[in-house]
């Protein structure tokens, strides 16, 4: 007997994979699907968002935060392209995350009706898996295989198609059992080779970072890299894979490389690549590693197929999720007696050397400020950031210890910190969660405070403004000096827009007064927005205008 509507049969299935929230803005195109969530609002949260890529950019932190799907609802067309800013991301970030769309009738496709969009033609490049669900008998099916692909191997975005005729139909079918995701596993050869490889090696390097980690991978990397002396680098935004605490742990290979850290690399004679991309982050625009020479041991390990011998052809080709591979090299006998292991003492020493910042120019010395926050941050704080040369201030000078995480997009949207901060409040209201953005990057997606009032999600954002798009403004600068065009920004009060969220709003214009205002932020029970007046020639810690000038010249 049809006693249910594919709307109704849709959420029976979210809740059959143990799905207790969402993300989205409220659209005509599933108005059925908002229809079936009023029934299931003791078990299902929806959270409703100002703008569809702040909810996207919530959906695919909330992946990274718990290692689960982010779902998304968005309407069709022009709610969908929104949500393309997040989907992009989840897709170079590597996070898992289900996007629900809504589509129009299937009588009408092809005629260019209302909003209408071939999903599959939009987001083919932006997403692991792109489909339309046509019959109601079918959902349980798709949607299972949706939650699949979006885990199993290297994890990523899939897009999800509803129809409103669909999801109006009726249907006798059941949700299908909870997916349980899927990783390859290093076999026991394998594992010994690479030891065999570590052991003849000289200069040996692991790099780690991607998506699909969790807390007993990490820690077994962690013990790994210890036990065998073996330095550690992270790639860009993955500074949360090891706890930095670590004597292995080395730094980041990030934009804007340390000069160490790029010499690091280039001397050493055996790369263990442990779920990493090559892209153009980590191989700094392929100047560092170039494919038409590449002539160290390579050994790959990584989640997808597709990444195995993508750009580099491996010596060694390991097929293997992160977790189950750091397990397994974590059960090997340590290599005896590495000789590389003063090097990692030396590079460790220059890392921890690394967080020691020059004075910066203006009223407010953010290395002063970074100072402080070391010192203060609980030890499982969430740490979040946008886009910009701002957000090198969270990435490069905070320790992430084991409780610690970095939610910050690889892909470098500008955007994102807010929605991730207000998202990661709504799921652990217990703690702490603190938001690095741009005067530029805030105004991309800060009315998500509206989400922030409604839900009582309050983070404390520190809010650098510097009046200007610095990233740009800073190439700007190395390619044409003196010739600022496009990068000013006028801004507005931002103290004012964060008390109309029912925020604690502070300007702050000198380093001795951030302390006393990041406490009063800390204490709010609506949590804070702080301003930080940052002057223009401090674009970043490690470039300034006159430095850029300087290098062009």
């Amino acid at each position: 007997m049809k006693n249910r509507t594919g709307a109704q049969l849709l959420v029976e299935c979210l809740l059959a994979q143990e799905v207790e929230i969402g993300f989205g803005v409220p659209g005509e195109s599933y108005l059925a699907v908002l229809d079936a969530l009023h029934d299931v609002s003791n078990a299902f949260s929806f959270v409703g968002c100002r703008n569809e890529g702040g909810g996207a950019f919530m959906a695919e932190a909330y992946g990274k935060l718990t290692g689960k799907p982010g779902i998304l609802f968005v309407t069709r067309g022009p709610g969908a392209t929104n949500a393309s800013i997040g989907i992009h991301t989840a897709m170079q970030d590597s996070t898992p995350m289900v996007v629900f769309v809504g589509q129009i009738e299937t009588s009408m496709r092809g005629r260019e009706a209302f909003q209408e969009l071939d999903y599959k033609a939009v987001f083919g490049s932006m997403a692991k898996w792109v489909v339309e669900i046509d019959d109601a008998d079918r959902v349980p099916e798709l949607v299972s295989r949706a939650f699949a692909v979006a885990q199993s191997g290297r994890p990523g975005p899939v897009v999800v198609a509803l129809p409103e005729d669909m999801l109006v139909q009726k249907t006798s079918a059941i949700p299908r059992a909870r997916v349980v995701p899927v990783q390859a596993k290093p076999d026991s050869a394998q594992i010994e080779d690479l030891m065999d490889r570590l052991a003849a090696a000289q200069k040996p390097v692991l790099v780690a970072g991607g998506g699909g980690w969790g807390r007993k991978g990490e820690a077994a990397l962690k013990q790994f890299a210890e036990a065998n002396s073996l330095p550690v680098i992270v790639t860009f935004r993955n500074q949360d894979v090891i706890d930095n605490h670590s004597p292995s742990y080395i730094g980041d290979a990030g934009f804007g490389i340390a000069p160490e850290i790029r010499r690091f690399l280039d001397e050493s004679d055996l790369l263990i690549a442990l779920n990493v991309r090559f892209g153009e982050t980590l191989t700094d625009g392929y100047s560092l590693f170039d494919p038409a020479t590449f002539e160290k041991t390579l050994v790959h390990a990584h989640a997808s197929d597709g990444e195995l011998g993508k750009i580099f052809t491996p010596d060694l080709a390991i097929l293997s999720g992160p977790n189950e591979m750091a397990q397994a090299l974590a059960q090997c006998p340590p290599v005896a007696e590495p000789v590389w292991a003063e090097r990692t003492k030396q590079a460790r020493e220059a890392w921890n050397a690394g967080l020691e910042v020059q004075p910066q120019p203006g009223g407010v010395d953010m290395g002063i400020i970074m100072e402080y926050l070391r010192e203060v941050l609980p030890e499982d704080a969430i740490i979040t950031n946008g886009a910009g040369n701002f957000a090198i201030w969270a990435g490069r000078y905070i320790y992430y210890g084991a409780g610690r995480r970095l939610l910050g997009p690889q892909a470098g949207s500008m955007g994102a910190g807010v929605p991730a901060a207000v998202m990661a409040k709504m799921v652990d209201p217990t703690r702490f969660v603190l938001c690095f953005a741009g005067d530029g990057d805030f105004q991309m997606n800060g009315m998500e405070l509206g989400a922030a009032l409604q839900h009582g999600a309050y983070p404390v954002i520190l809010l650098l403004n510097n009046g200007t798009y610095g990233t740009i403004r800073m190439h700007q600068e190395r390619e044409y000096p003196g010739r600022v065009s496009g990068t000013e920004i006028v801004n507005p009060d931002f103290t004012a827009i964060a008390k109309a969220y029912g925020m604690l709003g502070e300007r702050i214009e000198r380093t001795e007064d951030f302390s006393d205002a990041f406490q009063r932020a800390c204490a709010s029970p609506t949590g804070g927005l702080l301003e930080l007046m940052i002057d223009q020639e401090g674009l970043s810690p490690r470039m300034t205008v006159s430095k850029l000038r300087a290098q062009k010249q």
